[in-house]
């Protein structure tokens, strides 16, 4: 069975093509520091092929929710490095989303800071602060000159990630947030050399691959992407338009030979994934769904039929820390729990129960 065949993506060698998508889980407390409930979260999950860590933040401002972390401060440099070698001891490989929220985020969350964003535009709906629901604001446009040190910003967090012990980064350009923003013609409204043209509305995401793929070794670094996702009012419903923003975003990275392309998409065997997958001319990461389940027989399915080299699983991965060898014999598996999802404990967290032996 191919899904559980070894494969290598650029400099990382997978034991298995079952990889854990990056998921939000909100435990690391105010300072945005890796505790021992991630410390064994991820722990656990050692057996997936490659682990991808939840959205951490690169800048204060970068922060989209209360509980998430950060690769900022030599704390959660210090608490990310006992994740990394937790992982390691167990045989596993692991990776650092490095996630800038963009207009994601409220001053309450940010310590008073003002939410930054490609156009002040804000999103029409509420977030959960640390004193209850609120409006998201509108965000302050960044300024053109101000973009070098935004992408600055994360190349040090992929450096401070290095650092930490991981095996590599990804970049994310997908779910609404920062990078995400630049490449939608409704969040991105501006009129510099960012914006205006898909060619335009893909610089941003180019430069900043591009700076971070110089920093820590490209076959080190993947992108993720979520075309016509359209969420957190990141609108791409214009067909035509975002085949030619994602074409010139693809078109700008491929040269550099990262280690993977994950893109988060509805029909991953579907024309506009598959041409995005020959222009990148890498490995293609695929997740085919954002809040439904990936099943062993359609993971099964994307490998073998050559659709996809590995397969990102995220509620799977929540239920089932041995989820590789449930699926490899395909054994029952627990159910997930969306209540837990969330929290600060270790209940639908770290309680999930392996099989018995």
């Amino acid at each position: 069975m191919q899904l559980f065949a070894p494969v290598n993506l650029g400099a990382l060698a997978l034991s298995n093509r079952v990889v854990m998508a990056p998921l939000t889980r909100l435990r690391a407390g105010d300072a945005g520091v890796p505790n021992d409930l991630l410390v064994e979260h991820y722990r656990q999950r050692a057996t997936l092929g490659l682990i991808v860590t939840e959205g951490t933040f690169p800048s204060p401002v970068s922060r989209a929710y209360p509980g998430q972390p950060g690769i900022v401060t030599p704390e959660q440099i210090a608490g990310w490095r006992r994740v990394t070698e937790a992982v390691h001891a167990e045989g596993g490989i692991i990776v650092m989303q490095l996630m800038h929220g963009g207009r994601v985020t409220h001053p309450e969350i940010i310590n008073g800071l003002t939410p930054v964003a490609p156009s002040a535009i804000a999103i029409d709906g509420e977030t959960h602060t640390p004193l209850g629901k609120k409006r998201y604001p509108e965000p302050r446009a960044l300024e053109t000159d101000e973009l070098p040190g935004v992408t600055a910003e994360i190349v040090q967090a992929a450096r401070n990630a290095i650092e930490a012990g991981f095996d590599g980064v990804e970049v994310h350009s997908a779910n609404g947030y920062l990078l995400h923003e630049f490449l939608s013609p409704v969040s991105n409204v501006r009129t510099d050399g960012y914006g205006g043209s898909p060619a335009n509305r893909a610089r941003f995401g180019i430069e900043t691959v591009t700076a971070v793929a110089e920093a820590v070794g490209a076959d080190r670094v993947g992108i993720r992407i979520s075309p016509s996702h359209n969420i957190q009012d990141v609108f791409e419903t214009d067909e035509a338009e975002t085949k030619a923003t994602y074409d010139a975003l693809i078109d700008g990275i491929a040269p550099l030979g990262l280690a993977y392309l994950s893109v988060l998409h509805s029909d991953p065997a579907g024309e506009l994934v598959q041409d995005l997958r020959s222009r990148f001319g890498g490995p293609l990461m695929v997740n085919s769904g954002f809040g439904q389940l990936t099943t062993r027989d359609e993971a099964m399915e994307f490998v073998e039929a050559n659709h996809a080299d590995v397969v990102a699983v995220g509620r799977q991965a929540i239920a089932n820390p041995d989820l590789v060898a449930r699926w490899r014999d395909d054994r029952e598996l627990n159910e997930p729990n969306p209540s837990t999802f969330y929290g600060a404990t270790g209940e639908g967290y770290t309680d999930y129960p392996a099989l018995a032996i």
